[in-house]
């Protein structure tokens, strides 16, 4: 006999628990759970084959359950319906934005919901077997690309001598502020592979200026600059989603939240978040390596450097999940202490 399928309901109304338990049940696993927090900690116990979300909730609403959800590699794949007597599109667009499948609206018609369900639980498990089948057949070309991604890189520091570590730990940070602020869990890859490509414009500078023994005089410093709209003409050639961000990366890293960065002064939120991003973990990471002309910043000043910029040079909501990720951070600068032994 056929283990049933798992569904999780997710509703702050008991009535409304029981009226899907009592028409999912004879055919489905039914888990319920009164609130946002609660759904999330049996997602991640349970790993349902489905969810119904309840959109208006004290506390977490739906859509700030769902983006949790996708952000998270272990339940990102698991179909979100949302379950809501809202009937407006800007609800529905941002619900689609959240990574939800569908919707069922309030009061429920029993075969509507019944055969919603039954479509996203065949859709997803061809789903599943076809990543599975992609995944096993692209690896190689993920090798391939990881290898083109490091040389862009590589060319971008050319004058650094640890070129490879900085590039994808830095990468590192940045995926896991990501995760931090719910991106999900196929931008945070993108951004992932792309943050490293971020100073690959610095191949178009004279060496005799990034060389330089010196302080650089204002005109030096202008064509340092042109390292951001060189990194995004070469790599906005490329219309695929993964150099798409890696130009947005490469063009705005440098903007300041106050708006006195460069190349286009952005202010606040004009800035791409991806590039807010990497900015923080770029700088994080910097001021934590040991250079040529430096030492190796102890972490907790870099910490307490990067809290000093809040509102200046970085975003203040993606400092204030910078902080709190210390321990997560400081393990994976650990991690790769450890492949550089």
């Amino acid at each position: 006999m056929l283990q049933k399928q798992t569904i999780l309901v997710v509703d702050d109304a008991p009535e409304n628990l029981d009226i899907i338990k009592e028409l999912l049940s004879p055919h489905y696993m039914i888990k319920a759970a009164i609130n946002g927090e609660l759904a999330l900690k049996i997602a991640a116990s349970y790993s349902p084959d489905l969810i119904l979300l309840d959109i208006m909730m004290p506390g977490m609403d739906g859509y700030e359950v769902c983006r949790c959800l996708k952000s998270n590699p272990d339940t990102a794949i698991i179909p979100v319906i949302f379950i809501t007597a809202m009937s407006d599109t800007l609800d529905e667009k941002r619900g689609f934005d959240a990574g939800a499948v569908d919707y069922v609206t309030k009061p429920f018609h029993p075969d509507i919901i019944k055969r919603r369900v039954a479509t996203h639980l065949t859709l997803s498990k061809q789903q599943r077997s076809c990543q599975a089948r992609v995944t096993k057949r692209t690896q190689q070309l993920e090798e391939s690309q990881r290898a083109a991604i490091s040389m862009l890189g590589a060319a971008g520091h050319y004058n650094d001598s640890d070129t490879g570590n900085h590039i994808w730990r830095m990468a590192s940070y940045a995926a896991l502020l990501a995760r931090a602020v719910h991106w999900s869990v196929e931008q945070t890859a993108l951004l992932e592979l792309a943050a490293p490509m971020h100073d690959t414009g610095k191949i178009g500078i004279p060496d005799a200026i990034l060389k330089a023994p010196r302080r650089l005089t204002d005109e030096e410093m202008e064509v340092i600059k042109t390292h951001t709209t060189i990194g995004h003409s070469i790599l906005s050639k490329s219309k695929t989603p993964l150099f798409q961000i890696a130009a947005e990366i490469a063009l705005n890293h440098h903007e300041r939240w106050d708006g006195s960065g460069y190349p286009n002064g952005l202010v606040g939120i004009e800035i791409p978040e991806s590039a807010r991003i990497t900015a923080i973990s770029d700088v994080f990471d910097a001021l934590t390596m040991k250079r040529a002309y430096k030492e190796a910043w102890p972490v907790e000043k870099a910490f307490e450097t990067i809290k000093s910029e809040s509102g200046a040079h970085f975003d203040p909501h993606l400092v204030e999940n910078f902080l709190n990720l210390k321990q997560g951070v400081v393990k994976l600068q650990k991690k790769w202490e450890i492949k550089n032994d």
